[in-house]
C-alpha cells in the first residue's frame, strides 16, 4: 500500500491495519514463547538458577578487581501451590517471548506509526528500530549480567536472624530476576525518549541541562526501586544510565541544530 492511500485511509481501516499488526506481534511472541516453554529444563538450570552462583561472571569480576569474593546463596527453592511452577512456566515463557521478540514488535508499532509522520520527520528518526532494539538488549543484558545476579546475591543472603532459613518460591525468584532484566532493558531506552520529545517539541537542550541534577536525584530513585537496598549496586545501576541521559542531551541538541538550519533555508 502507497504512504499516500495510508494517510487517506479511513478510520477503522486504520483499526484494521492495528489489529492485524497487533496480530503478528502476538504470533511473533507466542512462537519464542513455545520454544522456551520447551526448553524449559534447561533455560532455568544454565539461565535462571546460574546467578546465585558464586562463579557467575560478575562475582568473579568483583573478586578478581575489588576482592569482593561472595559464597553460594544458602536458599532453597520450592513451590506452595499446586500450578505454581506451572504458571510460572508460563510468566517466563511469554515475558521471555516478548524480550526476544521486541525488535519485531516495536517494527510493528513503528510501521504502525510511520504513515502518519511528515517526510523530514521520518528522516530524523532514520533506522529507529535498530537503535530501539540494541539500547533494549544491552539493557537486558546489563540487567542480565549485573543487576539481577547482584539482587538475587544481596537479598538471597539477607537474614533478620540466623534461625531463619530463606526456603523461596521459585515465583519469587524468577519474578525478580525476569522485572529485573525486563525494566532495565526499558530504562536503557531513555535517549529514545529524550528524542521523542525533543523532536515533538516538549523539551530542549537547555531544559535537560537545567535539570540535569534533579535527573540523577531521580536515576538514583529508580535505581533503589529496580535493585537491592545497598549503596554499592544502586550506584553500579545508576552509571549507564547517567550516561544514557548525557548521550541523550547529544542526541537532542543534534536534532536542534538540524531543526535550526531547516530555518534558515
Amino acid at each position: 500500500m502507497s504512504e499516500a492511500n495510508e494517510n487517506n485511509m479511513p478510520f477503522l481501516g486504520h483499526l484494521e491495519e492495528l489489529r492485524w499488526r497487533l496480530v503478528k506481534s502476538v504470533i511473533a511472541i507466542l512462537i519464542f514463547a513455545i520454544a522456551i516453554f520447551y526448553f524449559t529444563e534447561w533455560i532455568t538450570e544454565n539461565i535462571f538458577l546460574e546467578l546465585r552462583e558464586p562463579d557467575f561472571p560478575i562475582f568473579r569480576f568483583f573478586c578478581w578487581a575489588f576482592d569482593i569474593c561472595n559464597e553460594a546463596i544458602d536458599i532453597k527453592f520450592q513451590s506452595t501451590e499446586m500450578s505454581g511452577q506451572f504458571s510460572t512456566n508460563l510468566m517466563m515463557a511469554v515475558i521471555g517471548g516478548l524480550i526476544i521478540a521486541f525488535p519485531f514488535v516495536f517494527y510493528q508499532i513503528w510501521s504502525f506509526i510511520k504513515p502518519g509522520l511528515k517526510q523530514n520527520e521520518v528522516k530524523t528518526v532514520r533506522g529507529i528500530v535498530g537503535f530501539v532494539s540494541v539500547l533494549f538488549f544491552i539493557g537486558v543484558l546489563f540487567g542480565y549480567y549485573v543487576v539481577a545476579p547482584l539482587s538475587i546475591q544481596f537479598l538471597g543472603n539477607w537474614k533478620m536472624a540466623e534461625a531463619i532459613v530463606n526456603d523461596i518460591t521459585i515465583n519469587s525468584y524468577l519474578r525478580t530476576i525476569i522485572s529485573t532484566v525486563f525494566f532495565t532493558g526499558l530504562l536503557f531506552l531513555l535517549p529514545v525518549v529524550i528524542m521523542i520529545f525533543t523532536r515533538l517539541g516538549v523539551i530542549s537542550v537547555a531544559f535537560l541541562k537545567k535539570y540535569r541534577k534533579h535527573s540523577f536525584v531521580g536515576v538514583l530513585i529508580i535505581s533503589a526501586i529496580i535493585t537491592p537496598p545497598d549503596l554499592f549496586t544502586q550506584i553500579v545501576v545508576s552509571i549507564p544510565i547517567l550516561m544514557l541521559y548525557e548521550f541523550g542531551i547529544l542526541i537532542a541538541r543534534r536534532i536542534e541544530k538540524k531543526r535550526f538550519n531547516e530555518s534558515l533555508v
